[in-house]
């Protein structure tokens, strides 16, 4: 029904997308499109819906065109702490200014309407206003209470929300100055009338344990406690397996297995194991939880699973998809007990090459829970102790890094981009509180999990799609050829060239990063080509996924913590034990696609999140630093100032305002500032010494300043005293308080 509501809607679209197209009353398209007197009823529904998605506009003499041709622009809202905003559009990479007397209500994320009122020019970006708000996305809102004698009000925490939101002195129901709380939105802004709202949650004082991180979970509309209903469910589900299930299927228990992940897990999604065949050949084993015989359709755990579409997981916490009793209990692999499971034996030759494969429903027996530091130490560093305390798997592990290797040098021979990016370990304390941040490298024990679950998912994926069933694919499209043009611009004026960037094969960009391997501008430039590239996402239709160069890739090996994983579990054991019939085909196509687009969704709020909890535990890691000295990396350059990395990842902007010795002009072709007096050139990549002058935990912003080496006192990162002069009155502090406004600036000549 889905595939069909689409066709139609596209047929519409490109029927008013002709040049001859003149925008049209409803009963002169209903003449034109030949629809039947008995089916108008179904047309008019169909345009209403196109409308409310922004697809087609309804103008006031009830006319229907297409925005593009109408000067129109349809997008999403994002706004700007300054007051003004962008609408990103659906069918454009030219974004629209909105003044900040012109945005009319709208709201940052809402999907808006905008009338272009100024085309580009030179320098100067194309100009709008909002003339309706399609989709209102931000019905409640976590920010800080205030009060006042006759009401309250709230300011959000996001900064792309501006404007204060107004509560009746009835409606703050015992909230206190300084709480931080959720407000639900009971009138919409509009032009020059802040929202209001009612208060249905106080979270607690700012510095209260866990409050920051309860502020981005409710920010991101993330549920957190799980209802009643789904708690009873999982707590009835039996903690052991019965031998009347064991007998349905293949018992893999006396196949030596293991389970290879962090320290810290306790959902463990995917086992391990592996044979070396007669003729040389490895037979690779991934079993991956059975999870789906536990989550029935249509359950309360299913909808819950559904409606969370992912576990999240931030420094202090994981907020799961599923219940503890099952996402850290019978559903998770845990050593040294039966489990229920779905495994894939992969036969593969020496060059990579997958010549046989089997999938089936088995029941298995963790043998060891190995974590990535012991294995990388027992490959790598040879530990004595580990060896001896793991001697029986210790060929397994050696035979693993050698299948591992030949796997991710067939991925590269084929084209598959990989970064080089290390991840971020961010410890806190008992009470929530950064307490040191590491860089985390990816080491050949992590390199062994990540080549076998994606030779797996491709595995599947491929085996499905060829028996023509409903799927949930992971597909990633290829780069818009505008962005790719631009991308060999700015490659240029580094020395390197992007090959074919008009129709650009990943193998090219692949081609980038291994030139780049190792150099200082190694991550920022890395960093630039990922923002170049699409996102990938879920859909039930089957795309290539680009950035792995892989025909066929679904996420199958994570069902409890992702729900796409999930519910291609359940296809697949339809249709591998002859329940697939012809009405549960039609089933599956009617709810794949909005499954399909609402996991998408949730897995963004989820990467947002996290991304903001850890903009925020490192900026209150770096709260008792302040004035301190450190040596980056430029990571990003733009018009307003430059951002610099440091080792342990936290990155912070030096403001262009703030760099004094010159004025400096940003070069946007070259990504890099040039000085108009000296000629001095930064650019990313480069080595610089900066001062930490600011952190604002609220807005997760973090302030340098750019200082000489002579001006930082020895290796211990000490501020420079110089005999005779008290620090109040050194230069670098001068500079400070200049910067944070405490002291008059003076005017350039």
């Amino acid at each position: 029904m889905n595939e069909i509501m689409e066709e139609r809607k596209n047929r519409v679209l490109s029927f008013m997308r002709e040049r001859s197209y003149t925008p049209l009353k409803f009963e002169e398209l209903a003449v034109v499109l030949d629809v039947p007197s008995e089916d108008r009823a179904s047309l008019q529904k169909l345009l209403d819906e196109m409308e409310a998605e922004g697809l087609i506009i309804k103008t006031r003499k009830e006319r229907y065109g297409v925005p593009e041709r109408m000067g129109l622009v349809v997008g999403q809202f994002q706004g700007n702490p300054k007051g003004f905003g962008f609408v990103l559009p659906d069918f454009s990479d030219e974004d629209l200014f909105i003044p900040a007397n012109a945005i009319n209500g709208a709201m940052h994320g809402d999907r808006v309407v905008a009338r272009i009122s100024r085309h580009a020019s030179g320098a100067r970006h194309q100009e709008g206003e909002i003339i309706n708000i399609i989709k209102r996305v931000n019905k409640t809102i976590v920010g800080k209470f205030d009060k006042s004698e006759h009401f309250g009000f709230v300011t959000p925490d996001h900064a792309r929300l501006s404007g204060d939101i107004f509560i009746p002195k009835d409606f703050i129901n015992g909230a206190q100055k300084g709480q931080k709380v959720v407000v639900e939105i009971t009138k919409w802004p509009e032009k020059n009338r802040n929202a209001e709202g009612r208060i249905i949650e106080i979270l607690g004082y700012e510095d209260e344990k866990g409050v920051d991180v309860m502020s981005i979970i409710r920010a991101y509309n993330i549920p957190y406690e799980f209802p009643d209903e789904v708690i009873k469910e999982a707590q009835a589900i039996p903690t052991t397996i019965s031998e009347e299930e064991i007998a349905k299927r293949r018992d893999l228990r006396s196949l030596r297995m293991v389970t290879i992940d962090g320290e810290d897990a306790r959902d463990l999604d995917d086992a391990v194991s592996i044979e070396i065949l007669p003729d040389g050949n490895f037979r690779l084993g991934v079993h991956i939880a059975d999870v789906t015989h536990y989550v029935k359709e249509g359950s309360h755990l299913d909808r819950e699973a559904l409606k969370r579409g992912t576990s999240v997981y931030f420094p202090d916490r994981v907020i799961p998809m599923l219940p503890k009793e099952l996402s850290n209990n019978i559903c998770s692999l845990n050593a040294h007990e039966d489990r229920l499971a779905f495994s894939v034996l992969m036969d593969i030759d020496s060059s990579g090459n997958v010549i046989d494969h089997d999938i089936f429903e088995s029941v298995i027996h963790i043998n060891e829970r190995m974590t990535y530091t012991n294995v990388y130490k027992i490959l790598e560093e040879d530990d004595a102790e580990l060896k001896e305390r793991y001697k029986e798997y210790v060929a397994d592990f050696e035979n693993m890094k050698i299948l591992a290797l030949i796997l991710g040098e067939r991925r590269r021979r084929r084209g598959s981009v990989d970064f080089n990016f290390d991840e971020t370990k961010i410890i806190v304390d008992e009470n929530g509180k950064t307490i040191d941040i590491k860089r985390y490298k990816m080491t050949i024990a992590n390199k062994i999990i990540e080549e076998f679950m994606l030779l797996c998912n491709e595995v599947v994926s491929e085996h499905f799609y060829w028996i023509g069933i409903p799927f949930v694919y992971r597909i990633h499209e290829d780069p818009d050829p505008e962005k790719m043009e631009n991308l060999n611009l700015i490659l240029g004026s580094f020395g390197y060239r992007l090959k074919g960037y008009r129709d650009v094969h990943p193998k090219a960009i692949q081609d980038v990063l291994n030139q780049i391997k190792g150099k200082s501008e190694e991550k920022a430039i890395s960093m630039t080509i990922l923002r170049s590239l699409q996102k990938a996402r879920y859909s039930d239709t089957h795309d290539w996924h680009f950035g792995l160069a892989a025909e066929y890739y679904s996420h199958f090996t994570s069902p409890i913590r992702r729900y796409p994983d999930l519910i291609i579990h359940r296809i697949m054991k339809e249709q591998i034990n002859g329940r697939l019939d012809e009405n549960r085909i039609e089933h599956y196509k009617s709810i794949l696609h909005n499954i399909a687009q609402h996991s998408s969704e949730r897995e963004r709020a989820a990467q947002d999140a996290e991304r903001d909890c850890d903009d925020l535990k490192k900026a209150e890691f770096m709260m008792d630093k302040i004035g301190q000295y450190f040596e980056g990396t430029i990571s990003n350059i733009t018009a307003f100032g430059l951002f610099v990395e440091l080792e342990n990842t936290v990155e912070g902007l030096v403001r262009l305002s703030s760099m004094d010795d010159n004025y400096y002009t940003y070069n946007e072709r070259s990504l890099c500032l040039i000085g108009e007096r000296t000629r001095k050139i930064y650019r990313i990549g480069d080595k610089v010494n900066v001062q930490l002058i600011k952190v604002s935990v609220e807005t997760r912003q973090i302030d340098f300043i750019i200082v000489d080496e002579n001006e930082v006192n020895g290796s211990n990162n000490e501020l420079k005293e110089p005999e005779g002069i008290k620090y109040k009155s050194s230069k670098y502090n001068e500079r400070l308080l200049k910067h944070i406004g405490a002291v008059n600036k003076k005017k350039r000549k």
